[in-house]
């Protein structure tokens, strides 16, 4: 062989182009484990009361672990908190996102992390030190999250329509 770095580059770059080929069994099958992770695999609803106020979670875990959906929290003296949540569990403890709004009127959009242990099949709401950082509010990292002083205790409930 006169010159092996001809050789070998052309070895080399038929290999990176075969890489860089995908075979359309294998995007299908990409695609329907996807869809797989997106597919809904539990639905389930929660109430809570605490003196007058009262709250209410429903809760649409997928197959790949992830968790969303919806909390109203109805505070007889202030208004109600009603958002979307979306987070995961960690062990037995669920954390999530809650983008909500205060009111009827308000149009200003929150966001905070919640906490919910669960426990013998109820999720208690817990209460941590919270920090934001650049528009993220976040639990603050070492500092413990209480659920003995979460005033709302999930009971499972029937989902309505």
């Amino acid at each position: 062989m006169k010159n092996p770095n001809l050789y070998f580059s052309a070895v080399a770059s038929l290999l990176l182009f075969s890489c860089g080929q995908t075979n359309s069994s294998d995007s299908a099958q990409n695609d329907s484990l996807s869809k797989a992770a997106d597919t809904v695999l539990s639905t389930e609803c929660y109430t809570a009361k605490d003196q007058s106020d009262a709250a209410s979670l429903s809760l649409h875990t997928s197959g790949d672990g992830k968790v969303t959906g919806k909390l109203l929290i109805n505070y007889v003296e202030k208004g109600k908190n009603e958002g979307e949540i979306e987070g995961a569990f960690r062990g037995d403890t669920l954390f999530v996102d809650y983008t909500f709004k205060i009111g009827n009127t308000n149009e200003t959009i929150y966001k905070n992390p919640l906490a919910f242990l669960k426990k013998d099949g109820k999720l208690m709401l817990g209460v941590g030190q919270i920090e934001t950082t650049m528009g993220r509010s976040y639990f603050v990292k070492g500092k413990p999250i209480n659920f003995d002083k979460g005033r709302f205790i999930f009971s499972p409930a029937e989902c309505g329509n």
